[in-house]
């Protein structure tokens, strides 16, 4: 199945039981070991767990093999395996925690500044 369906049958699956703040990055150009990173919030370890449930369920009944899955006794962070897109739900505190946004997104490379070479006003000679 391709990513972009794969992503659409995951979103469905997590607003059928109102996950919040869902999150879809493109991580192609950082990894090649996936495609998407899906993140999204549940209220209570037994929304988290129930959300994981769904995105299994659904995404098996689609033909997607769920390559794995991690977190699911504590539920407070559960991680899905599909191949090319991994599903993250968290507790609000945990997901605030791991910022895994922050973590997932490209950030433009800074200039650097040669110090140092250079005349007392700056310039390089």
């Amino acid at each position: 199945m391709r990513v972009d369906r794969i992503v659409k049958a995951v979103l469905t699956a997590l607003e059928d039981i109102k996950a919040r703040d869902i999150v879809v990055l493109n991580v192609v150009k950082l990894t090649a070991m996936f495609d998407r990173v899906i993140i999204a919030t549940g209220d209570s370890t037994r929304q988290v767990k129930s959300l994981a449930d769904n995105v299994q369920v659904k995404l098996k009944a689609a033909g997607v093999k769920v390559s794995g899955v991690e977190g699911e006794r504590a539920a407070e962070w559960v991680l899905i395996d599909l191949g090319n897109v991994v599903v993250h739900v968290m507790l609000p505190s945990v997901r605030a925690h791991y910022n895994l946004e922050e973590l997932w997104t490209v950030r433009p490379a800074r200039k650097r500044v040669q110090r140092g070479a250079g005349t007392a006003d700056g310039r390089l000679t």
